[in-house]
């Protein structure tokens, strides 16, 4: 399979992360793209530098006031006396009848929805990096190639259309399954990172042309605890286009695909795509630091298959799966399942 990766992810290394208000080490560090670069080498797949597609791919699924703070964020904050050495808001500002800020510490609480998503230097350009990454494989795939592989960091199913959460910035998911519909009437993404994707859903949730389907720990118990719920099925037009399908915290194997197999994959069937972005989360291992599920090396192998057997032109984005000494045989795992069931 192609692969598509940036070394420009490196100017993004945050350190800040709070858990139950402690503060810990940033769960998501340049190493993970090392130790997923080594999944793909042991798998034997072609790994190739995003092509430079601009604004224009962000543009398709967030807001140019988003977009803008973005580009200038950094910038403005270096600029205030006595600044921090990550931009973390002290403001989430509920928007009941509120007024778009001005003050760069404003914006960044508009703009964020948690504290798990720091910014420094580097976070725009790894961000700008990670959206190129995903847009080149949509791009491998229109042009021909049945599937492929974006190494995306920093992460992105967090990421609404304008505000940053869960060490995403820039939804990569999205902007693939944008960049896709430019040709495609209609595309499903399946979500199988640990987590919600709350910012996907949010993005696509009024769109009936683009189906979300996400498979992650129990958010009554779990990261981002107020989305991802069953009851959640789309908005206007997009009622029916969205299904949560959120399972019990330690589910293993087994219990995991008899969902995604059964009524994840019939679901995808049902709404009759011509593409599928398969939002890549590795972080359902029984070993991953943040893991709320169990699933096995063995498992993700399982999984890969069950999304290969959707016989769909298929972009794989990266997301989550944070440092654990099976990240890398993870990743070859599930491409060698998804490869052996086409």
């Amino acid at each position: 399979m192609k692969a598509v990766h940036s070394e420009d992810h490196r100017s993004h290394d945050p350190k800040f992360f709070l858990v139950r208000g402690q503060v810990k080490p940033a769960a998501d560090q340049p190493e993970r793209a090392d130790r997923l670069l080594a999944g793909l080498k042991a798998g034997h797949h072609t790994v190739m530098a995003p092509q430079a597609h601009g604004t224009g791919a962000r543009a398709r699924v967030h807001s140019p006031d988003y977009l803008a703070f973005m580009a200038q964020a950094w910038e403005e904050w270096e600029a205030l006396p006595d600044h921090g050495a990550e931009m973390i808001a002290n403001i989430h500002p509920v928007r009941e009848a509120a007024t778009y800020p001005t003050h760069i510490v404003g914006r960044l609480g508009w703009h964020t929805v948690d504290t798990a998503c720091p910014i420094g230097p580097g976070t725009y350009a790894a961000a700008c990096a990670a959206t190129d990454v995903a847009a080149s494989a949509a791009q491998l795939v229109l042009d021909g190639e049945d599937a492929a592989y974006a190494l995306c960091r920093p992460p992105g199913h967090h990421a609404y259309r304008d505000r940053a959460g869960g060490h995403c910035y820039f939804n990569n998911s999205a902007v693939a399954a944008a960049a896709l519909r430019q040709r495609h009437a209609r595309v499903a993404v399946l979500d199988v990172d640990v987590h919600h994707g709350n910012g996907t859903q949010g993005i696509f949730y009024r769109d009936p042309s683009v189906l979300t389907v996400s498979l992650h720990a129990d958010p009554r118990g779990f990261y981002p605890f107020v989305w991802g719920y069953a009851h959640e099925r789309g908005e206007g037009e997009g009622i029916g286009a969205n299904l949560n399908l959120p399972l019990a915290l330690g589910t293993g194997d087994d219990a995991y695909l008899d969902v995604l197999e059964g009524t994840a994959a019939h679901t995808v069937r049902s709404f009759a795509p011509t593409a599928l972005v398969v939002a890549l989360g590795l972080d359902a291992s029984e070993h991953d630091p943040l893991a709320g599920l169990a699933i096995t090396t063995e498992g993700f192998s399982r999984i890969g298959a069950a999304l290969g057997r959707l016989g769909l032109p298929t972009v794989l984005v990266q997301e989550g799966g944070y440092l654990s000494d099976l990240l890398g045989e993870n990743l070859t795992a599930v491409l060698a399942g998804f490869e052996s069931a086409r």
